[in-house]
């Protein structure tokens, strides 16, 4: 931004602040200390490999409202990346750490003095502009850029379903702005869509597209402080056009979003943002992101820890985002309108990734949403006729490998949420598990999945192993007891992969015999045995069943000799890996989610100190507060949900059985907050840079063993202190009755 402008917004920042600062009311009160928003830096993973949104929005917003850079390469999924200095626009959806492209819907750019208005001028190439990090700022709900082509000033929050754009045009003459419907991110391409005036000072229509969403809808009301001069089509194939405003200063920009109706954008503009008071609506998004970020408080010395920390907790929160108005009306996946509904409906699920921890850590942090979140699952199978895989504003992409809503409903269900259907949610998992689609034709018949005959036949069959799991949990609760031994025996089918002489989970043909030749370290982008990954990974992806994978070698001591391996071997890939295998240590990639539970592994043949040695050096090393300090996509808020729990100390290595198992807490302190006032604090004394083993523990003052914690005593409140030490204490968790095991607590 110009120098006298960006004063002009920190003054107003600083004011803001210190308004937030002296409110007296008990509710909004925001003190020095929990001014999370603070420590949020959301350039964090974007640059590398991390792929995640940059702009503005509130938690679990439908809008995201942000820049677009030009290309549209892999590193740009989201839309922007930090190595980029230009921005053809600024639209209001984007995903956040994904491996795929889509959305960028409504785009928009202000522009000045644009005497040409053809199609070539104002095509992303011609209209772009170059700005500079230096005067770029991006916070928890604002973003805010200078475009040094236009020189013009931009500044961008939102609400839930609506954008707020200001411009500050600071040359002289007209302002214009260009509405570019037909470009979108990645795989998105523009099917059909409509501009038109609705009156003096407002525009609207629709925009339907095809991408990695096979079909998505989307309606949007756009309201402008001043009155439209003059609107032309510039080109209608493509839906571009541009707006021409009086004089140049001030032009602020409403954009209400709706998956059903320009009625119901412009009712969820009545609902969320009706006047023109830019740092009025800041402020709520502020309050709310500093309301959500408060979850969990933690104490530390390390400034970098706190930004690393917190930013994890930001990203966790964009995703599942909202689909739905705000009255809660949605689109559903069978594309009929549905109103008189009771739950907010979510869409952005990125089940393979975020069932791992991302969802457990919602059981903790984010329990009011979490019965939404299973109600919209709940209503897309009743529409598509199986649970989400992986679902994309009202389409299912069936991208990745599982049915994998399986286990955060049955998580939900064990860890008693009341605010769904019970009945028709087992009926859901079974549906999903019992289809013939996808190998599961194959794996019913033969208990595992021809290697010849279904690619990915290792991945898929390991995963869906792991839903099976908590299908029987489920039945086993509710009394169904055939269910219970049928879906029991389908979680033990990843035995049929483990080959002894080789001690790896391998491909199987279909007599049964080892897929040949093997190579351990190979892997193939989607075309071989395994999911983004290779046998070394894979091997270890038993998480509801660790002692049955122990017992597969042929004692203990072969099972840590192997994984003590995974971490030492060489990290060298073959030429054509898959580019998701990435933050290798050894073989082990916790760039990719499969690894994600694997260091935990170790606590379950007592040998716990290998598990912190471990974590401490991912936390350190992989996860940084710099633009590139995530070593691999967010995936969705996976990957910041791995090191949220694992900061704490804790992590659900089993998805749905009620634990959590211990690591290396990095803070001083973490205080949860609870529902019903309670908190539950872990607390880590001689905690440093060295001292990173665990030495002992107690649990509300009493001596505890154990190397878990279950979801149950975290609820009642209290506090976990752990002793922590420079050198490993090998005899605490070694004991049997003191290690995590995989049953539901």
């Amino acid at each position: 931004m110009h120098n006298q402008n960006s004063i002009r917004t920190l003054f107003l920042l600083f004011i803001m602040g210190i308004s937030l600062i002296s409110c007296q009311s008990d509710e909004n009160e925001t003190t020095k200390e929990e001014n999370y928003i603070q420590f949020v830096d959301p350039l964090i993973g974007s640059g590398g490999h991390g792929h995640v949104f940059v702009g503005a929005s509130v938690p679990f917003g439908a809008v995201q409202l942000g820049p677009n850079n030009i290309k549209m390469t892999w590193d740009w999924c989201s839309g922007y990346h930090y190595s980029d200095t230009t921005i053809i626009g600024f639209s209001h959806t984007h995903l956040s750490g994904t491996g795929i492209g889509d959305l960028g819907d409504v785009l928009m750019m202000p522009v000045s003095n644009l005497k040409n208005v053809d199609t070539s001028a104002l095509v992303a190439k011609n209209r772009l502009s170059a700005f500079s990090h230096d005067n770029e700022t991006v916070k928890a709900g604002y973003y805010a850029v200078h475009l040094d082509r236009y020189d013009i000033d931009v500044e961008l929050t939102a609400s839930e379903r609506v954008g707020l754009q200001k411009y500050k045009y600071n040359k002289e003459g007209d302002s214009q702005l260009i509405i570019d419907l037909g470009r979108g991110i990645g795989w998105d391409k523009l099917e059909d869509g409509s501009i038109e005036k609705l009156d003096a000072y407002t525009i609207g229509g629709h925009r339907f597209s095809k991408g990695w969403s096979k079909d998505q809808r989307l309606f949007y009301v756009t309201q402008f402080s001043k009155k439209i001069k003059n609107l032309t089509i510039v080109d209608s194939t493509l839906q571009l056009a541009i707006l021409e405003f009086e004089g140049n200063g001030e032009l602020m920009v409403k954009t209400g979003i709706s998956p059903l109706s320009i009625k119901g954008a412009s009712n969820n503009i009545k609902a969320e943002i009706l006047e023109w008071d830019f740092n009025e609506v800041l402020a709520q998004a502020e309050t709310k992101w500093n309301k959500e970020l408060g979850k969990i408080a933690v104490k530390t010395d390390s400034k970098e820890d706190l930004r690393t920390f917190y930013t994890a907790m930001f990203h966790t929160m964009i995703a599942p985002s909202l689909f739905n108005d705000a009255n809660k009306d949605y689109l559903g996946t069978d594309k009929k309108a549905y109103s008189n509904v009771t739950f907010d409906n979510y869409s952005v699920f990125s089940l393979w990734d975020t069932y791992r921890a991302a969802h457990p850590l919602f059981t903790l942090t984010q329990p009011e949403r979490v019965d939404d979140m299973v109600n919209s699952m709940l209503a897309i199978y009743q529409q598509q006729g199986k649970l989400p895989v992986w679902h994309l504003m009202g389409s299912e992409t069936n991208t990745m490998v599982g049915y994998h809503a399986v286990p955060v409903i049955v998580d939900a269900f064990l860890k008693g949420f009341k605010g769904f259907n019970i009945d028709l949610a087992y009926e859901a998992v079974k549906a999903s598990a019992m289809r013939d689609e996808r190998g599961l034709n194959y794996l019913k018949e033969k208990r595992f999945i021809p290697a010849e005959k279904e690619i990915e036949s290792v991945a898929k069959a390991l995963e869906y192993a792991i839903d099976d799991w908590c299908i029987a949990q489920m039945a086993k609760k509710l009394n169904k007891t055939e269910d219970f031994k049928y879906y029991s025996e389908r979680a033990k089918y990843y035995q049929e992969y483990f080959d002894k002489e080789s001690q790896f989970m391998r491909g199987k043909l279909e007599d049964s015999s080892w897929r040949t030749p093997f190579n351990p370290i190979k892997s193939t982008h989607r075309e071989d045995d395994y999911c983004e990954g290779n046998a070394w990974q894979y091997t270890w992806l038993v998480p509801q069943d660790v002692e049955g994978l122990i017992a597969l070698f042929d004692n203990e001591e072969q099972f840590i000799t192997k994984l003590d391996s995974l971490f030492s071997i060489s990290s060298e890939l073959n030429e054509g890996a898959s580019s998701d295998i990435t933050g290798l240590i050894g073989q082990y990639a916790h760039g990719n989610e499969p690894s994600h539970h694997t260091t935990y592994l170790y606590a379950y043949a007592g040998q716990q100190y290998k598990t912190a040695d471990k974590v401490r050096f991912i936390m350190k090393d992989l996860y940084t507060d710099k633009t590139d300090g995530l070593c691999g996509n967010e995936d969705c808020g996976q990957m910041s949900a791995w090191y949220i729990m694992s900061s704490m100390g804790i992590y659900p290595v089993n998805p749905a059985n009620g634990a959590y198992v211990f690591g290396s807490p990095i803070f001083d302190e973490a205080s949860i907050n609870l529902p019903e006032n309670k908190k539950f604090n872990i607390i880590a004394q001689n905690n440093s840079k060295t001292n990173i083993y665990i030495q002992s523990a107690t649990l509300n003052g009493e001596a505890y063993s154990k190397t878990f914690i279950t979801h149950k005593d975290i609820l009642k409140g209290g506090s976990l202190v752990f002793e922590m030490g420079p050198k490993p204490n090998k005899t605490f968790g070694k004991n049997m009755q003191d290690r995590p095991k995989s049953i539901v607590y």
